[in-house]
C-alpha cells in the first residue's frame, strides 16, 4: 500500500510502515490543493491538523482505504462522508492521555499557589508571600465533564488527593474506581473544580456560556484542555470578572487557529493597535488566568506514542 504522509511525525511511523511493506511518501509542504491532484494514488493518508479533510477533498481519494490522525480527535475530518467511503478511521486518544492528564493537573496546582504570578514578581523584585497565598487541593469537589480517555487520565492522576471526583458525559456507565457519574444537575450543584475533556461537537461547541456558568452553586474554577471552542470568552471573561470564576488554566482558546500569531501583530488601521478581540485582551491581562499554546498531550513521550498507536491500529485492521 502506498501512504501520503502529510505532517511530520515520530519517525517509528516510517519505520514500521516500511517494515510492514508500505511505500511511504511525504508531502510536508505541499498544500491541500496541491495534495488533491494526487490524492487518488494512495491507499493510507497520514495527518495531524495540517489542513481538514472535507468531501470535496476524499471524494477524490478514490482509492484511500485508512486515515490516521496522530491526535485524539477526528474534528478535522468529515467522518460521516469517510464512513461511507469505506475509509478505516484511526485516531490516538490512547498515545497522549496521560499528557493531557498530567497538564491539566500542573495547571490546576499552578493556579492553586499562583505558581505563575509569584514567579514573575519575583523576577522583578517582589516578595509578596501574603498576596501570594495558596490554595489546597484536598476537601475540594472536582467535576469532569467528558470521561473517555482524557477525563479518566485526569481523574486517575487525581487519585492521591482527598478529593471527590464526579464526571458527566452523554453515554452512561462510564463511571469508574476513580471517578462518580452524576448528572449535569449534581455536577453543578457540587462542582468547585470543572475540567472539560470533550471532542468539538455541534452539541459540546459553546457549552461553556454565561447561562451554563450561572447554574454552579459555588464559584469554580476552570480546566480546558479540550477544545478552545467549547467555551465562549466573553462569557468567561464576564464570569471571572464577577467572580462566578475564580481562575482558568486554559491550553486551548476560542480564537486558536494557524493565524493565531496574528492577534499579537499591529493592524493597518492607525487606531487600532491589535486585531485582539476585546475579550482576549481582557484574558490576557488577568492574572487568575493560565495559558499554554495547545500543549497539554504535546510531550516527548507523546509523541512517540501516538504513532506507535497508530501504527497498531492499522496494523491490527490490514496486516
Amino acid at each position: 500500500m502506498k501512504v501520503l504522509h502529510v505532517d511530520v511525525n515520530h519517525p517509528l511511523i516510517i519505520e514500521q510502515f516500511s517494515a510492514l511493506g508500505f511505500e511511504n511518501h511525504k508531502e510536508y509542504t505541499a498544500t491541500k490543493s496541491e495534495i488533491e491532484k494526487s490524492i487518488h494514488n494512495y491507499d493510507g493518508l497520514i495527518i495531524r491538523s495540517r489542513f481538514s479533510l472535507d468531501a470535496a477533498f476524499l471524494e477524490k481519494a478514490t482509492k484511500l482505504k485508512f486515515i490516521g490522525r496522530l491526535g485524539a480527535g477526528l474534528e478535522n475530518i468529515d467522518t460521516n462522508f469517510a464512513k461511507q467511503q469505506g475509509i478505516f478511521l484511526a485516531a490516538a486518544p490512547e498515545g497522549n492521555r496521560n499528557a493531557v492528564g498530567e497538564h491539566a493537573l500542573g495547571m490546576l496546582l499552578s493556579l492553586f499557589n499562583n505558581l505563575n504570578k509569584a514567579d514573575k514578581e519575583v523576577r522583578s523584585g517582589i516578595w509578596d508571600r501574603e498576596g501570594n497565598r495558596g490554595l489546597e487541593l484536598d476537601g475540594k469537589t472536582v467535576g469532569i465533564i467528558g470521561y473517555g480517555n482524557m477525563g479518566k487520565a485526569f481523574a486517575k492522576k487525581l487519585k492521591g488527593f482527598d478529593v471527590e471526583v464526579l464526571c458527566y458525559d452523554i453515554k452512561g456507565g462510564v463511571e469508574d474506581d476513580n471517578a462518580r457519574q452524576v448528572g449535569i444537575m449534581e455536577l453543578q450543584q457540587k462542582t468547585e473544580i470543572l475540567s472539560l475533556h470533550v471532542p468539538q461537537t455541534e452539541e459540546t461547541t459553546g457549552m461553556i456560556n454565561a447561562e451554563f456558568i450561572s447554574k454552579f452553586h459555588h464559584p469554580i474554577w476552570i480546566l480546558n484542555t479540550a477544545r478552545g471552542k467549547c467555551i465562549i470568552t466573553e462569557d468567561l471573561v464576564d464570569g471571572l470578572k464577577t467572580g462566578k470564576l475564580l481562575g482558568a488554566g486554559l491550553d486551548v482558546l476560542e480564537y486558536e487557529k494557524a493565524s493565531f500569531e496574528d492577534l499579537f501583530k499591529s493592524s493597518d488601521s492607525e487606531t487600532e493597535t491589535t486585531k485582539k478581540p476585546q475579550a482576549f485582551q481582557e484574558l490576557l491581562e488577568m492574572s487568575n488566568v493560565l495559558l499554554t499554546p495547545h500543549v497539554a498531550g504535546w510531550t516527548l513521550e507523546s509523541k512517540e506514542k501516538l504513532a506507535q498507536t497508530v501504527v497498531n491500529k492499522i496494523k491490527n485492521r490490514f496486516c
